[in-house]
C-alpha cells in the first residue's frame, strides 16, 4: 500500500479535468523525464501520442490532446500563465511544430500526431501512449494511464517496493478508516493531528504550511475568479456562466479590492438559510466554471469535482466562524484529504473507473469529515460524516454531455457541496458508537458498485445525459 500525502490528493492544476487534462500533462513531462534519462532526447526527430479508452472519447472535451502538447512543449499546470494557454496552442497549430521541452522544435500537426483510439487498454480505461522516430528510424514508445486526481502510473510499477518502504516510514501507517479511528484513540489525537505527523515525516512545518497555504490561495481566486468573470464556457455547449450573476446578487453594495477583502464583506451580509444555500452553491458553480475554462483549480480529488471542498471550507469561514484563519483552513486541508486518500486505498478518485461516485461522491465525504472536525467532532463523528455523504452518492454515474465538464458536472458540486454540509450536521448531533454503517464499509460498496456499473456510465459519454440530451438544442 502507497504512502498518500495530502499534497497528493490536493493538487493544483489547469482544468477541465484531473484525469483527462492533468494527468495527460503529468504523462507528458514524466516521458520527456525518460527520454532524457536514456540519453534519447536529442535523438528524438518525430513523435506521436495514441490516446485510449475514456481518454479518447470524452478527449476532445476535456483538451486532453492539448494538454499533453503543453507537457510535451516543457510548460507546467502549476505556474504556466492561463491566459498564454490558448496563444501557445496557436503557435503550435499555425507552425506546425512544437518546441520539445521548450529544447528542440519538431515537425508536429496535432491532427496528425495525434490519434483518438476508442480502444480500451486493459489495465485502465486511461491510457496513452508516447511515441517517437529516432534520428536512426529506430522507434520508441512508453504508455502511461492516468488513474484519477492526476495520478499517473505506468503498468510495470517497478518503484512499487519504495513505495511501500515510503507508507512504513510513516509514524502512523493507515490503510482504512477502522485503522485511523484506533490510532486516533490510542494517541487521544484529532484525525488532522494524525496526518500533520505523517506529513512531517516527509517534510518540515514550513514546507507543509507553504504548501497548504499555496493550495488554499488557489481555492480562494478560483472562487473568486468565477464569481467576477461572466459570459458563456467554451466548448460550444454555450453554457451561461451563473456564479456571476448570483454572487451579484448576493453581494449587494459591498465594495472590497482583494480575495480577503472580499471574504470580509460576505461575512457582513445578511445570511439566512436561503442565502446560505445560494452561496454555497455560488462558491462551488464559480470554481468548476473557472475549471471548465481551462483556469487553475485545485484537485480535490479531481478537477471536475474541485468546487465542493472550497465551498464548505469558505461556508465554514464566512458563516459558521468569522474568526477563522489559517489554522482552520489547514486543519481542513488535512483532514480532507485523509479521508480522499481511503477512497483511493480502497475503492477509486477516477470516473473513468468509478463512475461520478468517484468523483463528487468522494469530494462530499472529503468535506463532510473536515467540517465535521472544525465543527468540534469526534474522530468517530468524522468518518460518520463522511460514511454519510458517500452513502448517498452510491452510484453516482458519469455522463457529461458532449464530453465537456459542464453538464451536469458544474450543478453536482453545488449539490456535493450542501451534501456534505448536512451530512455534518447529522453526524454531530448523531452518536457516532451506533452507527450502522463504518466508512470502510461504504468504501467497498462503492467500489464493488463501479465495478458492476457499465462502461458507458464512467466518462465515456455513451450514455445518460450525453446520449439523451440534444446537442442541437443547447
Amino acid at each position: 500500500m502507497e504512502s498518500i500525502s495530502v499534497f497528493d490528493m490536493l493538487k493544483i492544476g489547469v482544468g477541465p479535468s484531473s484525469s483527462h487534462t492533468l494527468g495527460p500533462w503529468r504523462a507528458a513531462q514524466r516521458w520527456i523525464e525518460e527520454l532524457k534519462a536514456a540519453k534519447q532526447f536529442e535523438e528524438v526527430s518525430e513523435i506521436y501520442i495514441d490516446l485510449f479508452g475514456s481518454l479518447s472519447l470524452t478527449g476532445k472535451g476535456h483538451a486532453t490532446d492539448l494538454a499533453a502538447v503543453l507537457g510535451l512543449s516543457g510548460y507546467d499546470p502549476v505556474t504556466i500563465p492561463i491566459e498564454t494557454i490558448d496563444t501557445e496552442i496557436n503557435l503550435v497549430k499555425k507552425n506546425n511544430h512544437l518546441v520539445l521541452n521548450g529544447e528542440k522544435i519538431i515537425d508536429f500537426s496535432i491532427e496528425k500526431h495525434v490519434t483518438f483510439h476508442k480502444k480500451f487498454l486493459e489495465f485502465h480505461p486511461n491510457g496513452m501512449t508516447f511515441r517517437a522516430t529516432l534520428k536512426n528510424n529506430k522507434k520508441i514508445s512508453s504508455t502511461f494511464y492516468s488513474i484519477g486526481g492526476g495520478f499517473v502510473v505506468k503498468k510495470e510499477r517497478k518503484n512499487a517496493k519504495k513505495k511501500k518502504i515510503a507508507f512504513n516510514k510513516f509514524p502512523f501507517p493507515i490503510h482504512n478508516a477502522t485503522e485511523l479511528q484506533v490510532i486516533c484513540k490510542q494517541e487521544n489525537k484529532k484525525i488532522s493531528e494524525i496526518v500533520l505527523e505523517n506529513e512531517r515525516s516527509l517534510r518540515s512545518d514550513k514546507e507543509i504550511d507553504e504548501g497548504l497555504k499555496a493550495i488554499w490561495k488557489v481555492m480562494l481566486e478560483s472562487m473568486y475568479t468565477g464569481c467576477h468573470t461572466e459570459g458563456i464556457l467554451p466548448g460550444g455547449l454555450n453554457v451561461t456562466r451563473r456564479s456571476f450573476n448570483t454572487h451579484k446578487n448576493l453581494i449587494g453594495d459591498a465594495t472590497y479590492n482583494s480575495p480577503e477583502e472580499w471574504i470580509a464583506s460576505i461575512r457582513n451580509t445578511e445570511v439566512k438559510f436561503r442565502q446560505i444555500l445560494k452561496w454555497v452553491s455560488c462558491f462551488a458553480l464559480s470554481v468548476n466554471e473557472v475549471n471548465a475554462s481551462l483556469g487553475r483549480v485545485v484537485t480535490a480529488p479531481t478537477n471536475g469535482s474541485a468546487g465542493v471542498i472550497p465551498a464548505v471550507l469558505m461556508y465554514y469561514m464566512v458563516i459558521e466562524n468569522h474568526d477563522a484563519d489559517f489554522e482552520d483552513v489547514k486543519q481542513f486541508l488535512l483532514v480532507a484529504g485523509e479521508i480522499g486518500s481511503l477512497f483511493k486505498k480502497g475503492a477509486t478518485i477516477s470516473a473513468a473507473m468509478g463512475g461520478c461516485q468517484a468523483e463528487i461522491g468522494v469530494s462530499s465525504s472529503m468535506a463532510a469529515g473536515a467540517l465535521t472536525e472544525l465543527m468540534g467532532g469526534t474522530p468517530e463523528q468524522v468518518l460518520m460524516a463522511s460514511e454519510i455523504a458517500m452513502e448517498h452518492h452510491l452510484g453516482l454515474t458519469c455522463d457529461p454531455i458532449a464530453g465537456l465538464v459542464q453538464i451536469p458536472c458544474i450543478e453536482r458540486n453545488a449539490m456535493g457541496a450542501i451534501k456534505a454540509i448536512n451530512a455534518s450536521e447529522m453526524a454531530l448531533d448523531g452518536d457516532a458508537s451506533k452507527a450502522k454503517v463504518p466508512l470502510d464499509k461504504v468504501i467497498q460498496t462503492m467500489w464493488e458498485t463501479a465495478q458492476d456499473m457499465s462502461s458507458k456510465y464512467k466518462e465515456t459519454s455513451e450514455g445518460g445525459l450525453a446520449v439523451r440530451v440534444n446537442l442541437s438544442d443547447c
